[in-house]
């Protein structure tokens, strides 16, 4: 099937909520917990991409390279959630944010599917990319040591807001992990800058889905 498109189901009615048209659960194993994602078909952040299942694949496979346990972990575009649930069970302290319209169904699928668990409880936040990052993340008080971000080079009108976050929450010491689906001459131009502005290596590469993954850390003097 044709990848990044959402598959049309039937609407299930009368008992979804009025506001969010569900219409689907993707089941998922990971880190040896089953875990079910409820996409929306109103938002492009509530759709699992490829780029979350690779990066969520990549953690479970990597946790010596990665350890997240008792890591602070941010989640920027965090979308339907999946990333941010692998994270909690790999044992992180994990921050999932994304625009005030997709965070009903992000907070559904992250408190379903961490309840109950031993784990840190995770925090879903409001965050617009570049928008009041000081007022409502104040550099004194936050600091993180990973920032995870999946397939969140799409809308292209807001490149430089997101560059601008990843600059702002990349402080000396933290890791950014960004796994993307390459489909658009913009998407290279964004790597090109993300490139200039951190120090970058290609972690993986998933040819069949044409998605990279990347490390970037902040350059220091």
């Amino acid at each position: 099937s044709l990848t990044g498109s959402p598959v049309i189901l039937e609407l299930l009615q009368n008992w979804v909520p009025r506001v969010s048209h569900y219409f689907d659960k993707e089941h998922y194993t990971y880190v040896g917990h089953q875990i079910v994602i409820q996409e929306s078909i109103e938002h492009f952040g509530a759709v699992v991409w490829p780029g979350a299942l690779a990066l969520s694949q990549y953690l479970e496979s990597n946790q010596e390279q990665f350890n997240l346990k008792d890591k602070k972990v941010l989640e920027i575009g965090a979308g339907t959630g999946l990333v941010s649930i692998v994270a909690c069970i790999l044992g992180a302290y994990v921050t999932a944010t994304d625009l005030p319209e997709v965070l009903e169904n992000l907070s559904y699928n992250i408190s379903k599917n961490t309840q109950n668990m031993n784990m840190h409880k995770p925090e879903v936040r409001k965050l617009v990319w570049g928008e009041s990052l000081n007022e409502d993340f104040p550099v004194s008080t936050y600091h993180y040591d990973f920032i995870l971000a999946t397939d969140v080079v799409y809308p292209h009108v807001v490149l430089d807001p997101l560059l601008a976050t990843m600059v702002y929450f990349c402080r000396p010491g933290t890791v950014l992990l960004w796994a993307n689906k390459f489909r658009f001459s913009t998407d290279y131009e964004f790597l090109e800058k993300v490139c200039d502005t951190f120090n970058t290596t290609v972690l993986a590469e998933f040819p069949e889905s044409n998605v990279k993954l990347l490390k970037a850390t902040v350059r220091e003097n």
